[in-house]
Protein backbone atom coordinates (compact mmCIF):
# COMPACT_ATOMS: atom_id res chain seq x y z
CA UNK A 1 0.00 0.00 0.00
CA UNK A 2 1.20 3.52 -0.57
CA UNK A 3 0.18 6.23 1.39
CA UNK A 4 1.30 9.30 -0.19
CA UNK A 5 3.90 11.67 2.20
CA UNK A 6 1.41 14.38 2.97
CA UNK A 7 -1.04 11.80 4.42
CA UNK A 8 1.14 10.48 6.42
CA UNK A 9 2.25 13.67 7.71
CA UNK A 10 -1.87 14.65 8.49
CA UNK A 11 -2.36 11.04 9.91
CA UNK A 12 0.71 11.63 12.52
CA UNK A 13 -0.74 15.33 13.72
CA UNK A 14 -4.11 13.48 14.05
CA UNK A 15 -2.50 10.81 16.18
CA UNK A 16 -0.21 13.29 17.93
CA UNK A 17 -3.79 15.87 19.01
CA UNK A 18 -5.55 12.54 20.01
CA UNK A 19 -2.74 11.73 22.56
CA UNK A 20 -2.45 15.36 23.57
CA UNK A 21 -6.10 15.76 24.37
CA UNK A 22 -5.84 12.35 26.50
CA UNK A 23 -2.88 13.11 28.63
CA UNK A 24 -4.77 16.51 28.92
CA UNK A 25 -7.89 14.50 30.77
CA UNK A 26 -5.53 12.33 32.57
CA UNK A 27 -3.56 15.20 34.05
CA UNK A 28 -6.44 17.11 35.18
CA UNK A 29 -7.77 13.96 36.31
CA UNK A 30 -4.90 13.07 38.44
CA UNK A 31 -3.50 16.36 39.49
CA UNK A 32 -6.93 18.39 39.78
CA UNK A 33 -9.43 16.26 40.95
CA UNK A 34 -11.55 16.20 38.11
CA UNK A 35 -13.87 13.70 38.16
CA UNK A 36 -17.29 12.53 36.63
CA UNK A 37 -19.72 12.43 39.60
CA UNK A 38 -20.20 8.97 41.10
CA UNK A 39 -22.41 9.79 44.29
CA UNK A 40 -25.77 9.02 43.09
CA UNK A 41 -28.98 9.93 45.18
CA UNK A 42 -32.46 8.50 43.99
CA UNK A 43 -35.33 9.71 44.63
CA UNK A 44 -39.25 8.54 43.81
CA UNK A 45 -40.45 11.63 41.63
CA UNK A 46 -43.98 10.84 42.89
CA UNK A 47 -43.56 11.37 46.23
CA UNK A 48 -41.10 13.93 46.17
CA UNK A 49 -42.74 16.47 49.15
CA UNK A 50 -43.15 13.54 51.30
CA UNK A 51 -39.97 12.28 51.53
CA UNK A 52 -38.44 13.69 54.63
CA UNK A 53 -35.19 15.06 52.56
CA UNK A 54 -37.29 17.36 50.06
CA UNK A 55 -40.23 17.80 52.96
CA UNK A 56 -39.13 21.45 53.92
CA UNK A 57 -37.51 23.63 51.30
CA UNK A 58 -35.19 26.32 51.79
CA UNK A 59 -32.10 27.08 53.55
CA UNK A 60 -30.99 25.55 56.46
CA UNK A 61 -27.53 26.32 58.61
CA UNK A 62 -25.41 23.00 59.29
CA UNK A 63 -23.77 22.36 62.83
CA UNK A 64 -20.62 22.72 60.79
CA UNK A 65 -21.11 26.60 59.65
CA UNK A 66 -21.89 25.49 56.19
CA UNK A 67 -25.13 26.25 54.43
CA UNK A 68 -27.58 23.75 53.06
CA UNK A 69 -30.55 24.98 50.32
CA UNK A 70 -32.77 22.22 49.29
CA UNK A 71 -34.95 23.41 46.35
CA UNK A 72 -38.00 21.34 44.21
CA UNK A 73 -37.93 21.72 40.59
CA UNK A 74 -41.41 21.21 38.31
CA UNK A 75 -43.15 22.81 34.84
CA UNK A 76 -42.92 25.98 35.80
CA UNK A 77 -41.50 26.65 39.56
CA UNK A 78 -38.79 26.76 41.73
CA UNK A 79 -40.07 25.76 45.36
CA UNK A 80 -38.67 28.10 47.17
CA UNK A 81 -38.93 30.51 44.44
CA UNK A 82 -36.42 32.86 46.54
CA UNK A 83 -33.62 31.62 49.04
CA UNK A 84 -31.38 33.92 51.49
CA UNK A 85 -27.87 33.00 51.87
CA UNK A 86 -24.46 34.63 53.33
CA UNK A 87 -21.76 35.73 51.34
CA UNK A 88 -18.29 33.79 52.10
CA UNK A 89 -20.14 30.72 53.16
CA UNK A 90 -20.26 27.44 51.09
CA UNK A 91 -23.26 26.65 49.90
CA UNK A 92 -25.00 22.92 49.12
CA UNK A 93 -27.88 23.07 46.67
CA UNK A 94 -29.69 20.00 46.71
CA UNK A 95 -32.16 20.14 44.21
CA UNK A 96 -34.98 17.77 42.56
CA UNK A 97 -37.55 17.36 40.10
CA UNK A 98 -41.30 16.22 39.93
CA UNK A 99 -42.26 16.01 36.83
CA UNK A 100 -39.36 16.63 33.90
CA UNK A 101 -35.49 17.58 33.18
CA UNK A 102 -34.90 20.80 34.30
CA UNK A 103 -31.56 22.61 33.89
CA UNK A 104 -30.51 24.55 37.68
CA UNK A 105 -28.15 27.12 36.66
CA UNK A 106 -27.71 30.50 38.47
CA UNK A 107 -26.35 33.76 36.63
CA UNK A 108 -23.17 35.36 36.95
CA UNK A 109 -21.72 31.70 38.86
CA UNK A 110 -20.58 28.83 37.24
CA UNK A 111 -23.65 26.94 39.02
CA UNK A 112 -25.11 24.56 36.39
CA UNK A 113 -26.44 21.38 36.52
CA UNK A 114 -29.27 19.13 34.90
CA UNK A 115 -31.86 17.99 37.17
CA UNK A 116 -33.93 14.94 36.34
CA UNK A 117 -36.70 13.02 37.82
CA UNK A 118 -35.58 10.29 39.63
CA UNK A 119 -32.39 12.19 41.01
CA UNK A 120 -31.00 14.04 43.19
CA UNK A 121 -28.32 16.88 42.18
CA UNK A 122 -26.03 18.46 44.59
CA UNK A 123 -23.22 20.87 44.46
CA UNK A 124 -21.58 23.48 46.14
CA UNK A 125 -20.91 27.02 45.60
CA UNK A 126 -19.30 30.27 47.29
CA UNK A 127 -20.88 33.24 46.86
CA UNK A 128 -18.34 36.32 47.58
CA UNK A 129 -20.28 39.38 46.36
CA UNK A 130 -23.57 39.83 47.67
CA UNK A 131 -26.69 40.84 45.61
CA UNK A 132 -29.19 39.33 43.28
CA UNK A 133 -28.48 36.05 41.44
CA UNK A 134 -31.32 34.99 39.19
CA UNK A 135 -32.01 31.04 38.90
CA UNK A 136 -32.99 30.03 35.32
CA UNK A 137 -34.09 26.56 34.05
CA UNK A 138 -31.66 26.25 31.13
CA UNK A 139 -33.16 23.14 29.52
CA UNK A 140 -36.85 23.05 27.93
CA UNK A 141 -39.10 22.25 29.64
CA UNK A 142 -42.79 23.16 27.96
CA UNK A 143 -44.62 25.78 26.95
CA UNK A 144 -44.23 27.65 30.44
CA UNK A 145 -40.35 27.19 30.38
CA UNK A 146 -40.07 31.05 30.19
CA UNK A 147 -41.54 32.23 33.12
CA UNK A 148 -39.47 30.18 35.08
CA UNK A 149 -37.29 32.16 37.39
CA UNK A 150 -36.56 32.27 41.09
CA UNK A 151 -33.46 34.28 43.36
CA UNK A 152 -30.66 33.40 45.41
CA UNK A 153 -30.18 37.07 47.54
CA UNK A 154 -26.76 36.66 48.97
CA UNK A 155 -26.77 38.46 52.26
CA UNK A 156 -23.24 40.66 53.16
CA UNK A 157 -22.21 39.37 56.25
CA UNK A 158 -22.87 41.11 59.70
Amino acid sequence: MNVDFYEKVWMWVAGVIIAVFLAMIAVSAAAYGIRPPSRIEMIDPAAVMADPRFAQQGVTRLPDGRVQATMVVGMFFWLPAEIHVPAGTPVTFRVTSIDVTHGFEIAKTNVNTMVVPGYVSQLTYTFDTPGEYLIVCNEYCGTGHHTMGGKVIVEARP
